[in-house]
């Protein structure tokens, strides 16, 4: 059974390129990005969404005079013209700089990732990686989790740590993060579309 994927992004898509060469090289099976999302026009995420036959919409918040609940709405009607709904699908995050409203994250419960650029439950927010090296942490890495109203603090799904190095500065341990979630996305996706994730209050069992 091929499940539908719906990405969110706004910029350069590193994370949906990652997620669709892990589809067509199938590494990452029985998952189809039936569309991709972005909050922004002209961003290269939505050229990488094209060069592999994606269909997009684009709801470009600059030019849209809507709240954020009607702005999330247009989001749910498009995601369910694609397949996606609270029953059926999986939605990703993939460097979308919008806060969902509850509205949102509770029609997809359970079916709404995000990746983030730090070990969760550690440096939630903006601009993670500064603040790893704003606390000297001597280990950061990334997260997929759940996604719930509380911004970062779902059920977490998979983690990859990497090592803060001497001299590193935001750009350089940056760098080096996107790598592994890379990695780390298509993963997790993987186990969710083979049925291999169950949450059980804020701990999610893979098996």
């Amino acid at each position: 059974m091929t499940h539908d994927v719906g990405v969110l992004v706004s910029g350069r898509g590193s994370n949906l390129e990652a997620i669709l060469d892990s589809i067509h090289e199938r590494r990452l099976r029985n998952a189809r990005v039936s569309v991709v999302i972005s909050s922004k026009a002209g961003v290269r995420a939505l050229e990488i969404a094209r060069k592999f036959g994606v269909e997009t919409e684009v709801f470009d918040v600059s030019s849209l005079a809507l709240s954020r609940l009607e702005y999330d709405r247009l989001l749910i009607e498009s995601l369910r013209r694609h397949g996606i709904t609270s029953s059926k699908g999986l939605v990703v995050l993939a460097g979308f700089d919008r806060i969902l409203t509850p509205e949102f994250v509770r029609e997809f419960s359970g079916r709404l990732m995000n990746i983030h650029p730090a070990l969760l439950p550690a440096f939630k927010g903006l601009h993670a990686q500064k603040q790893t090296l704003d606390y000297g942490a001597k280990v950061s890495g990334c997260t997929v989790h759940f996604v719930v109203p509380e911004v970062d603090a779902g059920p977490i799904i998979v983690q990859k740590a990497v090592r803060v190095k001497e001299g590193d500065d935001e750009e350089s341990l940056s760098e080096r993060i996107l790598k592994e979630e890379h990695r780390l996305l298509p993963k997790a996706i993987q186990l969710f579309v083979s049925g291999k994730l169950r949450v059980e209050g804020r701990r999610v069992i893979v098996g």
